[in-house]
């Protein structure tokens, strides 16, 4: 566990901006019930909210143990590809200040904002209960997607490294994957899946939304930078790993500009397909997005607003299915015309990927973990 004794987050009333960190807010859950308001009495060098208060209260990173009681999670929203996921980590030191899954912090009793980026968990027996859950008898194997929550490559992998050894698993079992990440971590796994990728049995997806390395360091500020990315796409073609570019999300006026130069640099690089969203803004991300639009770009916070409500039938969100992921109306169609032009110039296509190979799973031994566990039978 990294110390955090020596600072704490923000107070949740309190608005401002942290080096290498996303959110600007450390808002109570929607599930919390209790309230903390800080009020400033004196003994800081600035108030809560002033210029240099974000020195004053700098949160830093602490990793508790989860002792996950299952590990593959179902999906069945037609929206995505996958039906099942699996996440070895809650919580995402990226601070992606858009993330969708900051919400989720709130089963905790935890902030959506800071506490999602500094207050993570690690599922140590991941691998432990794959194993378990991909041996039983009843089971039927479709592609497990890592990163539908949080990123499995987030910095404390190169330290717990968790996905890895989910990854030998699934190797071992000859189990189909798919992998969404924004780190260039990923590369050091390029042995496993250099071995998947020879029993198509593996198809990646990285995350690059623009190139800006100075828009990444306050909207995606500890992920690798849109560079370290590509290098990561042409490191993983160069071994036959199919990859797609996620151009994700897709914020009016921020980052849309973007869209066709991440498209071009992506075929460059030797990824296969590419796909795309917008913005979403679910519960308390709406709020953390709108400060964090009112800290780094108060001269067109609204005007960004204004356009995400165009794309959102005149609300912050959608969550019906079909429009929560691509949107409605004239931007929206247009972010939908310029990315189809732009693929089909590059052909990259979602068919160019490689149809994953179920038939070839077979369930891991169960005993690996106590060979002498087989000498009794």
């Amino acid at each position: 566990m990294r110390d955090a004794s020596s600072s704490s987050p923000p107070p949740h009333n309190a608005s401002f901006v942290q080096k290498g960190r996303g959110a600007t807010l450390n808002m109570p859950g929607r599930f919390e019930s209790r309230e903390v308001e800080s009020i400033y009495d004196g003994w800081y060098s600035a108030a809560p909210g002033a210029e240099n208060s974000a020195h004053e209260t700098r949160a830093k990173t602490v990793i508790h143990i989860e002792n996950a009681r299952s590990i593959i999670s179902k999906n069945d929203s037609p929206d995505i590809r996958f039906d099942q996921s699996l996440n070895p980590y809650r919580g995402c030191e990226h601070g992606c200040i858009y993330c969708y899954a900051r919400p989720s912090h709130g089963y905790v009793n935890l902030s959506p904002g800071i506490d999602f980026e500094t207050q993570l968990f690690a599922k140590r027996n991941a691998a432990e209960l794959l194993r378990k859950e991909i041996s039983k008898k009843n089971y039927v194997p479709s592609p497990i997607n890592f990163g539908a929550n949080t990123d499995p490559y987030q910095p404390i992998e190169r330290v717990e490294k968790i996905t890895r050894a989910c990854l030998e698993v699934l190797l071992e079992a000859n189990h189909p994957l798919t992998i969404v990440t924004k780190s260039a971590l990923v590369t050091r796994d390029i042995d496993l899946l250099a071995a998947f990728a020879e029993k198509r049995l593996v198809n990646v997806f990285v995350s690059i939304s623009q190139l800006d390395n100075e828009l990444t360091r306050i909207l995606e500020p500890r992920a690798s930078t849109p560079a370290r990315r590509l290098h990561a796409v042409q490191a993983l073609a160069a071994v036959g790993v199919p990859t797609c570019v996620l151009v994700a999300p897709i914020i009016p006026f921020i980052n849309d500009e973007y869209l066709e130069r991440v498209l071009e640099a992506s075929k460059e690089a030797g990824a296969v397909a590419a796909s795309y969203t917008i913005l979403r803004l679910p519960y308390e991300v709406k709020t953390l997005f709108k400060d964090w639009l009112a800290q780094h770009f108060p001269d067109r916070a609204e005007h960004v607003m204004n356009r995400v409500r165009d794309m959102k039938n005149g609300r912050d969100n959608v969550s019906e299915f079909g429009l929560r992921m691509r949107g409605s109306g004239v931007y929206a169609d247009l972010i939908r015309q310029r990315f189809r032009k732009t693929c089909a110039r590059l052909d990259l296509r979602a068919e160019n990927l490689v149809k994953l190979d179920v038939a070839a799973f077979r369930a891991p031994r169960t005993d690996a973990c106590d060979p002498a566990q087989a000498s009794l039978f």
